[in-house]
């Protein structure tokens, strides 16, 4: 890899494995939209079927300050030839915070299975099925796992297809089950534990990088919020 790969990927590995710690959530406001800001990135080993990918996620309560969650996810990639499957295993390090004033942190630790399977519909539609297992450490709680599903669809509109200068619209759902209910000392949680529909535009400053700008809705057993979503979308 370039020397500017192996420094993203020295720099998420490091990030991932740097942090922590507790949960006490005040009442959340679902009246105040959140934000997201976040940075995907992805290379291959020399055009092979072998590659890495991750992504930094800083998610806020509030549009700026109030930490919802540091999230670091980064792992190795293998994707067959002559296929559009790309499958990933993987490790993620989670800090929740509280909701306003509070302080309490709650450090989670994950490893993952994932597999992505694209597809064109027509002329412009761009399907994205993303199947994700994961097994769960959260501080204070059992071992849990959760299963996830999320659909995407890319719609480019100036252009036919999403290299450098296309503006397109960029739509996802995805739903998460819980693996399991008992979490330990007598609490339980629900089968569902959330869903998130998102809605954005995109712009693809180059082949390699596009940005997108949009709003998503997550609802939650408990709770119901809008997030104003910011991410750039890096392949190296």
């Amino acid at each position: 890899m370039k020397s500017f790969k192996q420094q993203c990927l020295i720099l998420s590995l490091l990030m991932t494995f740097l942090v922590p710690p507790e949960r006490a959530w005040s009442q959340i406001d679902e009246s105040q939209a959140g934000a997201w800001y976040m940075y995907f990135w992805n290379t291959t080993f020399n055009d092979g079927p072998w590659g890495l990918q991750g992504d930094i996620q800083h998610r806020n309560w509030d549009l700026i300050g109030d930490l919802e969650q540091l999230l670091i996810r980064g792992g190795l990639t293998y994707q067959p030839k002559n296929t559009s499957a790309k499958f990933t295993f993987g490790y993620c390090n989670v800090n929740t915070g509280e909701f306003g004033d509070g302080t309490n942190k709650v450090h989670e630790a994950r490893i993952y299975q994932e597999m992505l399977l694209s597809h064109k519909i027509g002329s412009r539609f761009f399907f994205t099925h993303r199947y994700r297992f994961e097994q769960r450490w959260v501080e204070s709680q059992d071992f849990r796992t959760r299963w996830r599903y999320n659909i995407f669809l890319n719609v480019p509109l100036n252009q036919p297809d999403l290299q450098k200068g296309a503006i397109y619209l960029a739509f996802y759902n995805e739903l998460f089950i819980n693996g399991e209910r008992d979490i330990g000392d007598g609490r339980s949680v629900e089968v569902f534990d959330r869903n998130r529909t998102y809605g954005a535009v995109g712009y693809s400053i180059s082949n390699a990088l596009r940005a997108q700008l949009g709003l998503m809705q997550q609802t939650t057993d408990n709770w119901k919020k809008k997030q104003l979503q910011v991410s750039l979308h890096h392949t190296l």
